[in-house]
């Protein structure tokens, strides 16, 4: 599997994976740091973070359980070298989401906002 940056013209293939409209995903690919992982030349997921206060801020992440994995190191690795602690969201119902946080060493520390109606889960990691 190889992660790099995330183009403009990967938006379409960030929309069919989320279900999201084109120009959403168009402007998350400007508006924050976007990686993508690709198998065979084949977007087979992909991680949004930005940096704020301190902290970086998983906005999204989408793929299996093995992709997420190898995502998370992406703003974990940034996190490090910058000093600061990584906070990530994930829906209850996505464990792949979830067990990936827990494998890379996130602390679940609470109850996050409701997304579209569903749980969310709050996870942190500290800068070491």
């Amino acid at each position: 599997m190889d992660v790099r940056d995330a183009v403009e013209a990967d938006a379409e293939r960030l929309a069919a994976l989320t279900d999201s409209p084109q120009d959403v995903m168009r402007n998350l690919v400007h508006d924050r740091t976007v990686r993508v992982a690709e198998r065979e030349e084949e977007i087979v997921g992909f991680v949004s973070y930005d940096a704020q206060a301190g902290t970086v801020h998983v906005t999204q992440i989408e793929g299996d359980a093995a992709v997420c994995d190898r995502l998370l190191e992406e703003p974990v690795r940034f996190a490090e070298s910058e000093g600061m602690t990584v906070e990530l969201l994930a829906p209850e119902s996505e464990t792949d989401t979830r067990d990936a946080a827990e494998a890379a060493g996130f602390e679940e520390t609470g109850a996050g906002p409701r997304f579209e109606g569903e749980p969310t889960v709050r996870y942190r990691l500290r800068s070491p």
